[in-house]
């Protein structure tokens, strides 16, 4: 019975994105140089790693602290703790494969193992040996496994609401979507502004901090050519590690770490940051009770806060 509901409820999607199409019209990839002009500013750089045009912002002075945006976001994901980090830090920050204006990687390979090779990759290229780590969702968990693989690089480690352990709760919505025969595929086309807006509500905790702009930018990046399928193509690959081989690279990372979560966080929830917690050697978990799933976006004073005090000391 259950499965049947499910299936209608797909079928419903279905008939919603076509209903749309026909009033909205479809949308059409928006070309690197479009989206340029918005997001790129006079610190945008871009540089070769796989054959993708990598776009990263690297400013400030001091020790290197790289930033990790997750699922679906861009480096913009962290903007007001940038304009504060540059103060005392050299601040580097990338649009991941698959998103942002990076766009898609030429192997439509996004599993965890790829994306810490490229992250060392990259990394490598712009001269950063040793640096303290952050990644948000997807990030974090790319944060942690290059941790694990590449230990004596980092000298601090933080993770804010990250991916890789089993959640026991439903795929949300939009990577049910991806994965759905006929919805995917007109998902290709046919991508409104009120499945993005959807799909950010459940990531804020407090929806009235949610802006036009903010769901603009994440609308139009999803709209970068060769990203909806880079989306679909993710959302398909089993980019998680199993949870004995999870767990054993979690038990052998000795780098100091902070978790940072979001109480209210419905994706990744407050259960999974308090078991990392206790399978990490060296951590430590802080709790944001007005947070849901990207503190450092949602309330980056009081998430940023937290950051600086783990890092002086």
């Amino acid at each position: 019975m259950k499965k049947i509901f499910t299936k209608k409820r797909f079928f419903f999607g279905i008939v919603i994105i076509l209903l749309v199409t026909v009033y909205n019209g479809t949308y059409a990839d928006i070309s690197v140089d479009d989206l340029k002009n918005t997001y790129a500013n006079k610190y945008s750089k871009f540089i070769e790693v796989d054959g993708m045009q990598v776009h990263y912002r690297d400013e400030g002075k001091g020790f290197p602290i790289v930033l990790i945006h997750g699922t679906a976001a861009s480096l913009h994901t962290w903007n007001d703790w940038t304009k504060q980090l540059l103060k005392n830090y050299r601040v580097i920050r990338l649009d991941l494969p698959a998103f942002g204006l990076t766009g898609p990687n030429k192997n439509a390979d996004y599993s965890i193992k790829n994306y810490t090779n490229f992250l060392h990759q990259f990394l490598r290229k712009i001269n950063v040996n040793k640096f303290h780590l952050v990644g948000n969702s997807l990030g974090g968990n790319i944060a942690w496994d290059y941790t694990a693989t590449y230990p004596e690089e980092i000298v601090k480690l933080v993770l804010l609401d990250a991916s890789g352990l089993p959640t026991n709760k439903p795929q949300p919505t939009i990577f049910k979507m991806a994965k759905t025969p006929i919805l995917n595929s007109l998902f290709l086309y046919v991508t409104p502004k009120f499945i993005i807006r959807k799909n950010i509500e459940q990531v804020y905790a407090d929806k009235s901090k949610i802006t036009d702009a903010l769901i603009t930018r994440y609308h139009k990046m999803s709209l970068r050519g060769g990203n909806r399928k880079a989306f679909i193509d993710r959302s398909r690959t089993d980019f998680r590690l199993g949870e004995t081989e999870s767990l054993t690279k979690l038990k052998s990372i000795k780098t100091p770490t902070l978790l940072i979560w979001g109480a209210k966080d419905t994706w990744i929830p407050l259960a999974n940051g308090k078991r990392m917690d206790s399978v990490l050697p060296n951590s430590k978990l802080v709790v944001l009770e007005n947070s849901g799933h990207v503190p450092m976006e949602e309330n980056p004073i009081e998430s940023l806060l937290i950051l600086k005090d783990f890092l002086k000391n």
